[in-house]
C-alpha cells in the first residue's frame, strides 16, 4: 500500500526506520537525511521543533540499522539496491603471499625456537613416557558403585 493512502494512525505504527524504506522503495532513489526526514515529519503531520529536535536521532539510527547504505553523495539508499566491490591492490595481494608459509616452514620455525633440551618430534610420533607405562593396569583396579552404597 502507498504511503500516501495511509491514515495517520497507520503510519504511526511504523518506526522511522520502516516509514525511510517505504519511502526510498516508493521513490526508487537515494535521498539525503533532511530530505528523508522531511519526508517522514510530513506523513506524520511533525512540526519544524520536532524536526529540528529528532533529526540527530533519525540519522545514528540509519547509521547502525543494516536496512540503509550511506552512498558517496551522502544520500541514503536500501542496502539490498547495492552491491559491495572489493578491489585489492598489489600491496594487499603481496601481504597475502606473506601468510602463506607451509606447515613444514612454520614446524622448522618453531623447532629452531625452542630450548636445546627439547627434542624435534613429528606430530604423529609416540611419547615414550615410563610414567604412562602402567595406565592400561588401572582399570582393572577400578569398580563402579551406585550413589546408595557411598552412604
Amino acid at each position: 500500500m502507498k504511503l500516501s493512502k495511509m491514515t495517520k494512525e497507520e503510519l504511526e505504527s511504523y518506526s522511522y526506520t520502516d516509514l525511510a524504506a517505504m519511502i526510498l522503495k516508493e521513490e526508487k532513489k537515494s535521498l539525503n537525511t533532511p530530505t528523508l526526514f522531511k519526508k517522514i515529519c510530513g506523513l506524520l503531520n511533525l512540526t519544524e521543533e520536532d524536526y529540528a529536535n529528532k533529526i540527530g536521532d533519525f540519522y545514528t539510527t540509519l547509521t547502525t540499522d543494516k536496512t540503509f547504505i550511506l552512498l558517496d553523495d551522502a544520500s541514503w539508499d536500501l542496502r539490498d539496491r547495492h552491491s559491495v566491490k572489493v578491489t585489492l591492490t598489489e600491496e594487499d595481494t603481496d601481504d597475502e603471499e606473506d601468510l602463506t608459509e607451509t606447515e613444514d616452514e612454520l614446524d622448522d620455525e618453531l623447532d629452531d625456537m625452542a630450548p636445546d633440551n627439547v627434542h624435534d618430534m613429528d606430530d604423529d610420533a609416540e611419547i615414550d613416557d615410563p610414567d604412562l607405562d602402567d595406565v592400561d593396569d588401572v582399570d582393572d583396579d577400578l569398580t563402579i558403585i551406585d550413589e546408595d552404597e557411598l552412604d
